[in-house]
């Protein structure tokens, strides 16, 4: 930056380009004596400087200027300039004239990097580029530091808060919701199949087997109205409880059709049963088994997101202490001290927050993975299992109703109790699953044997119904109504293998429910320490940066 200031010499005043004013002061401070922005001599500087020729020596008395005598020489015996009679040193003027501020002196600019090479390095730097300063490069790279740690802590503690959602989610919302809709499953396929036991006791209908289908009709209306309430519009099962919601009265009435027309002897009964038994198999249990699909989708989806790592916050924290590190190394080169007690602070302060955030989503994966291996992928196997019990009664008392008119129903049976116990079937899937858990093997294997005897009385019953011995099939299969001594019925097989596995599935739920919510806990107070280690981290870093600019000042 330049400005013109006013000169007299030879009684005449001179105006003339200057350097700004800190730089004149600066240079009058700390360059070596006896040299200026003007160039070299001995005394005052009076001449043009840089901008206005050569400057050299003392400034010409009035007498020497009106005579145009030669300038003296130097005091340390350099050359004096030269010119011509009447004009100051410096050669050409500005517009080509003779002298005069601004002109070329006959090699300025090589004497202008003359002098510039004679100024100091380090003055020469801070002259051309004031911002490179020493503290402002601390300040930099402390402003850095601390940016970097508040962003580690805030990406810490967005990804820990994203996990403990997603496993709260499973203890709170995925897994009850999974278990409601095999729920729901079973109470309608059991309701069905005691809506056909009802039908074909007819007159002699029990007030057990009725109770039976009333508690399964509002248990699934009950299940249906509070999933409906918990759901989301976005939720993907939302359809299939608006659905399953809409069509349980209109199969309840069918149901309650057929039983008025059986019990008064009218056929029709048995063709209101089978519609609404068909609409029961063909559309709402088709629904219930989707909906169950969806909750389980989404319970897993749950369980990958809780169990997953934040590398992306473990990453960002290993770059931030490798920039620490870097940093104590620069300071401890520059200064000739080992330690910034502030760097190292922020150092052991970002080391303590990477290995709570590792032990602590490590143990809370592992505890939630243990809740998924050990509880939710056998509770879910099981579900299937008891699932395909009840459509193999369903199949079993059905096939009955039809009365030998079609062999869907028995081919139904083979069908899904291959799929049951067959060697790849659930009830086989449960008990490797559950080979560790000495309550929930019991359980399972008990549920084999119960499978076995079921097996055995349905072909005893299938063989008089294809005899056309219609009463003894039915008394294999219900009993007789009313009978007060347990009998050897192909029900009572079914109601035996259903209670072992609603043993099992409680047991396997509770595991569910405590490991997930072990895994949950985990991770208590994680998100917001790892939050409060990171401003520390930053405060500290700040501290140590600003000690070692203060020795600058």
């Amino acid at each position: 930056m330049q400005k013109l200031e006013s000169v007299t010499a030879g009684g005449r005043k001179l105006k003339i380009a200057t350097t700004s004013v800190w730089m004149s002061e600066a240079a009058a401070i700390l360059l070596p004596k006896g040299i200026g922005p003007g160039g070299e001599g001995t005394g005052a500087m009076t001449t043009p400087g840089r901008n206005g020729g050569a400057g050299f020596g003392p400034a010409p008395g009035p007498a020497q200027w009106a005579a145009g005598a030669a300038v003296p020489p130097q005091a340390n015996g350099g050359p004096a300039p030269t010119g011509r009679p009447g004009q100051p040193p410096g050669g050409k003027a500005r517009n080509g004239g003779p002298g005069g501020p601004g002109g070329s002196g006959g090699g300025s600019a090589e004497r202008e990097r003359a002098e510039l090479g004679r100024t100091p390095g380090w003055l020469s730097t801070r002259l051309r580029h004031p911002g490179r300063t020493p503290v402002r490069r601390l300040w930099s790279a402390g402003s850095a530091l601390a940016l970097l740690a508040l962003l580690f802590g805030v990406l810490t503690y967005v990804q820990v808060v994203q996990r403990s959602d997603a496993a709260t989610s499973v203890v709170e919302h995925s897994q009850p919701l999974s278990d409601d809709a095999a729920q729901i499953f079973r109470s309608l396929a059991d309701a069905d199949t005691s809506a056909a036991t009802g039908f074909l006791q007819a007159a002699n209908e029990t007030a057990a087997v009725r109770d039976e289908y009333n508690n399964d009709i509002k248990t699934a209306s009950t299940l249906l109205t509070q999933a409906a309430a918990s759901a989301t519009t976005a939720d993907p099962g939302q359809r299939q409880i608006q659905l399953l919601s809409s069509q349980l009265p209109t199969y309840a009435d069918l149901v309650g059709i057929a039983g008025a027309d059986d019990r008064v002897g009218y056929p029709l009964g048995g063709a209101y049963l089978s519609y609404a038994s068909a609409q029961m198999q063909n559309t709402m249990l088709v629904e219930a088994q989707t909906l169950y699909t969806t909750e389980t989708g989404r319970l897993h989806q749950d369980y990958g997101n809780a169990r997953a790592l934040p590398w992306a916050a473990f990453g960002l924290g290993l770059v931030l202490l490798a920039a620490l590190i870097w940093s104590q190394i620069r300071l401890s080169r520059a200064t000739n001290r080992v330690f910034n007690v502030g760097l190292v602070l922020a150092s052991a302060t970002v080391v303590l927050t990477l290995v709570w955030l590792s032990v602590a989503q490590s143990v809370a994966a592992s505890d939630l993975g243990q809740s998924d291996t050990r509880g939710s992928a056998p509770l879910q196997v099981l579900n299937e299992a008891q699932i395909k019990a009840l459509q193999c009664r369903g199949a079993e008392n059905l096939n009955l109703v039809a009365r030998g008119s079609t062999d869907i129903y028995e081919t139904k049976w083979d069908t899904v109790s291959a799929q049951l116990a067959g060697s790849k079937g659930y009830l086989p899937a449960a008990a490797a699953m559950t080979s560790a858990d000495v309550t929930a093997q019991r359980a399972v294997t008990a549920a084999e044997q119960d499978f076995t005897v079921w097996e055995r009385r349905h072909k005893t019953a299938a063989a008089a119904n294809q005899a056309g011995d219609y009463p003894t099939a039915v008394t294999d299969t219900i009993g007789t109504p009313g009978a007060t001594s347990a009998q050897q019925t192909t029900n009572a097989a079914f109601v035996q293998l259903d209670a072992n596995l609603n043993s099992a599935i409680a047991h396997e739920r509770a595991n569910v429910d405590q490991l997930a919510a072990r895994g949950r806990g985990d991770t208590s107070g994680l998100a917001a320490g790892s939050l409060a280690l990171a401003v520390l981290a930053a405060f500290a870093a700040l501290w140590g940066i600003n000690r070692r600019a203060a020795e600058y000042r």
